[in-house]
């Protein structure tokens, strides 16, 4: 294992972190990777489509988000062979040929089902000397999973094995590695020196609201009905992420007010974690991920549901999270909640019992040790020369 090449999809910011986060680990210990959006192999004029498309349906139609991973999950022949949608993904695979030969890359992972899909096909009609690797980001099973055939498949937890297993992967490909995210969120900063070093009175109680990269759902119906009652000891920060409107609007809305906190796009989300005693999210894969490393209560925002709403199951079965089904809901149940440290302490405890490993280090031992034993079979298929 010398070369790898990680393909995401430019669907959201999820794939995307979840590939740094393998390329961060591989690359401390000398491993060479690059990172790649599959859809540029069909296009970049279709990548950037896809890019904008997701985004502005996500934002500002939810409801069809929601109503379209629904038809997917009912319809799963909208995946296979010879489909519309195949037929338009597999345009890319000549040139995905091309540039994993051309590289000279031994691995190739993927973060995201469209981009499985592309490379099956690829390998299919091209004799490719690659490792194949699929890493999921969320905590379920998606709809397309029988469209791509992979040697290995990385998955959330122990618990869904059995689902992937249904949906057609041989158990012996199945691996539960837990989501990787990057290493920052496996270091702490004790909590007190967190808020001092964003100005935070360390006497207060911080309650943290950050829904994605995009800043989707109801986050200034939220803020709104938290400021009519926010508690005399309570900070709360809202991270805004790329929604530069509404980080605007909600800038000129609370600039008075000395314990609201508006930021925009931020390195130090991390740190934020460990400054906060609740975390108001929507349950996307990897921000799920990064709270429950950080140990930090979480308050869901049913803000698109698809593959969130499994991640929501999952955290509110184990203890660790609620919610509500409004946004006045939501902020009424988070003051109520941040008010209840016995309650909060449950949810940590919850979370301490959460078992899932630093992601990215068990695909890379699995991936090492396949290397070494292609190796000492006398091949080199797995690892280059």
């Amino acid at each position: 294992m010398k070369k790898i090449l990680i393909l995401s999809c430019s669907t959201g910011q999820g794939h995307n972190s979840c590939a740094q986060a393998i390329k961060e680990y591989f690359e401390q210990r000398r491993i060479s990777c690059e990172i790649r959006d599959a859809f540029e192999f069909i296009s970049k004029r279709f990548a950037g489509f896809m890019s904008w498309g997701h985004s502005y349906v996500y934002k500002r139609f939810p409801g069809l988000f929601r109503w379209g991973y629904r038809y997917s999950e009912e319809h799963p022949d909208v995946f296979k062979h010879n489909s519309g949608v195949y037929r338009m993904l597999v345009t890319g695979a000549e040139r995905m040929y091309r540039y994993i030969a051309d590289g000279q890359y031994d691995t190739v992972i993927c973060t995201h089902v469209l981009a499985a899909v592309i490379l099956t096909h690829t390998i299919k009609n091209h004799a490719l000397a690659v490792d194949t690797a699929f890493v999921a980001t969320d905590y379920t099973c998606y709809p397309g999973m029988k469209a791509f055939d992979l040697q290995r498949y990385f998955v959330a937890d122990e618990s869904l094995i059995g689902t992937y297993v249904e949906c057609g992967i041989p158990r012996q490909r199945i691996i539960a590695a837990g989501i990787p995210v990057r290493q920052s969120f496996f270091a702490k900063t004790d909590i007190a020196e967190a808020k001092a070093r964003l100005a935070i009175d360390k006497r207060n109680s911080h309650l943290l609201m950050m829904c994605g990269s995009m800043g989707c759902g109801p986050m200034e119906a939220m803020l709104r009905h938290i400021a009519k009652k926010l508690p005399a000891r309570v900070e709360v920060s809202v991270i805004c992420g790329r929604n530069k409107q509404l980080y605007n609007r909600l800038k000129r809305r609370y600039s008075k007010n000395s314990r609201i906190h508006i930021v925009g796009y931020t390195d130090d989300v991390s740190l934020y974690m460990d400054s906060a005693d609740l975390y108001i999210t929507k349950p996307g894969g990897i921000s799920v991920t990064e709270a429950a490393a950080k140990q930090l209560p979480m308050m869901f925002v049913d803000a698109v549901a698809g593959c969130e709403k499994y991640n929501m199951s999952y955290f509110i079965s184990m203890g660790a999270a609620i919610t509500a089904g409004s946004a006045k809901g939501l902020a009424e149940k988070s003051i109520q909640l941040i008010s209840s440290e016995r309650e909060l302490s449950r949810m940590r405890t919850a979370l301490r019992e959460y078992r899932q490993p630093n992601g990215a280090e068990p695909i890379y031992h699995e991936l090492k040790d396949a290397c070494k034993t292609e190796l000492n079979k006398g091949g080199t298929r797995l690892c280059g020369k």
